[in-house]
């Protein structure tokens, strides 16, 4: 591989030194072997090749975890415990997570490709950031009092949900790990995680440090193995109170229905996503290249919010198209270690293929190839940036969620017909708009269903706020105080008043 558009930097970078410490179920603040003694592989994305052998949990794994959330929840400190100390244990994790950076980010490039520079800089701070969000507000769960017409005193108190279950995507293994865990710790819940089988690597470690940290035994319990057994298991459990899962549509639906089959248990999903960023004729065009190469390609397109329909207005079309070309060939691909990087490999063989599957049915729907569009390497599981132009609303690179580094170009020439082409998919996740106009800007936010918006910027998350999706990229937010709602109950109580002065 070169140091152009499909190729790695010149390879002179030091590794870290990676050991792989956690490779068993964490049960009840206990290592422990799976009761089938199974176990499964974990592979290295640049190679293909096995890095670890992982527990491999199931339905008997998932039960005894359960078991030891309920008992934690029913009879344990952790909920009982007040707001400001299970506030003060929660910081006390993520100083640990601090402390730690360096380890946590190399398991998830190692796991799942992901840019170690980034992991450092931004999702392993991120995370303890937002364990500390969390911490300042586990002490601020305030009910209401009422104003009843009748001659009652009422109020609500909003208590923890219960036992919880967490299913978590391999994309972004820690960052959404702790969108989960962190409002479910501040809210008292008790609960059981079963990460990707992709990407199990840094939630055992994570459930190491939350011992060390003083989290009790048995409020966090992490099986991993399979979505049809470890999930499955999960999604159907009697004993299980809510769950929240980050994931596919297809898999969303799944994981509904066994909820509903089951104990009917509280459900949140955060599924696919398939987002326009929308750039208009009054851009920077060198800012509004940038911002689509980044919202297409970043963590190479294996982001539910990645902006992959780009749709430009007519008048800057043609200089877009130009500049969005180079500046994909300066978009170096290579190994995740290596800090002149930009995109690592995809995060399995199964996924790799995926996404050169769709760049044919690109270029057998009758989209304009314009540039990448290969694997890249002799090894590992790296494909260009690619972008293709000529691309028509009802293609599948238009319509399906790829998950790989692929950008589809799109012209408009109205406000309105970009509000329609935007709003065109059966997803709702988030959009971009790209503009100086304020009123267009606001006319557009206030047009698409989508669950965030970003004006001028891209991936701009912050731990205040909301994040969650419209149509079929499900419900329920993470991040801000919402996602700690998710984890709450609210109970009325009301009591008769006599003789009241006032009501």
């Amino acid at each position: 591989m070169s140091s152009e558009s499909n190729g790695n930097s010149n390879g002179s970078f030091k590794m870290p030194d990676i050991k792989i410490k956690f490779t068993k179920l964490f049960i009840n603040g206990q290592f422990v072997d799976s009761i089938s003694g199974k176990t499964f592989e974990s592979r290295d994305p640049r190679t293909g090749e096995v890095t670890a052998r992982i527990a491999e949990g199931d339905k008997a794994d998932v039960d005894l975890a359960v078991k030891a959330a309920r008992e934690a929840f029913d009879h344990g400190v952790w909920p009982r415990m007040s707001g400001y100390e299970r506030g003060r244990i929660m910081s006390k994790f993520a100083d640990l997570i601090d402390e730690n950076v360096e380890e946590l980010a190399a398991l998830d490039s190692l796991d799942a490709g992901k840019l170690f520079s980034h992991g450092k800089l931004m999702d392993i701070p991120g995370v303890s950031r937002l364990l500390r969000y969390y911490a300042g507000a586990a002490d601020k769960i305030h009910g209401e009092t009422l104003k009843c017409l009748q001659q009652c005193q009422g109020y609500t108190l909003k208590e923890p949900i219960g036992v919880v279950g967490h299913i978590v995507p391999w994309n972004y293994p820690s960052t959404i790990l702790f969108f989960k865990v962190s409002p479910a710790l501040a809210a008292g819940c008790t609960m059981v995680v079963k990460p990707a089988e992709q990407t199990p690597l840094s939630a055992l470690y994570y459930a190491h440090l939350a011992k060390q940290a003083g989290i009790p035994d048995g409020v966090l319990n992490v099986v991993t193995g399979f979505g049809p057994t470890a999930g499955a298991a999960i999604a159907s459990h009697m004993e299980i109170d809510k769950v929240s899962f980050t994931g596919s549509t297809e898999v969303g639906r799944a994981v509904m229905e066994a909820a509903a089959r089951s104990n009917l248990k509280s459900v949140s999903l955060e599924l696919g996503g398939k987002c326009p960023l929308i750039i208009f004729d009054d851009a920077d065009v060198d800012m509004a290249v940038n911002l689509a190469r980044v919202a297409s390609f970043l963590n190479k397109g294996e982001v539910c919010v990645a902006g992959s329909r780009i749709y430009v207005q007519e008048g800057i079309y043609d200089e877009f198209v130009k500049k969005a070309a180079e500046s994909a060939k300066t978009w170096v691909v290579g190994d995740p270690f290596d800090p002149h990087v930009n995109q690592g490999p995809q995060v399995d063989k199964a996924q790799f293929e995926k996404v050169l599957r769709y760049i044919e049915d690109g270029k057998r729907e009758g989209a304009t190839l314009l540039t990448g569009g290969k694997p890249c390497g002799d090894q590992g599981y790296y494909i260009e940036p690619t972008i293709f132009t000529d691309v028509k609303d009802h293609m599948l690179i238009a319509q399906d969620e790829i998950f790989g580094p692929v950008m589809s170009l799109m012209k408009f020439k109205t406000i309105e017909e970009a509000i329609e082409k935007a709003n065109n998919t059966k997803y709702g996740l988030a959009a971009g708009i790209v503009t100086k106009d304020l009123n267009t800007a606001n006319r557009v936010s206030r047009s698409i269903r989508a669950g965030i918006i970003w004006i001028n910027c891209y991936f701009a998350f912050d731990a205040d706020c909301p994040f969650g999706g419209f149509k079929m990229s499900g419900f329920g937010r993470d991040m801000g105080l919402d996602a700690l709602n998710k984890y709450l109950h609210v109970k009325s109580v009301v009591t008769p008043l006599y003789d009241s002065p006032w009501l």
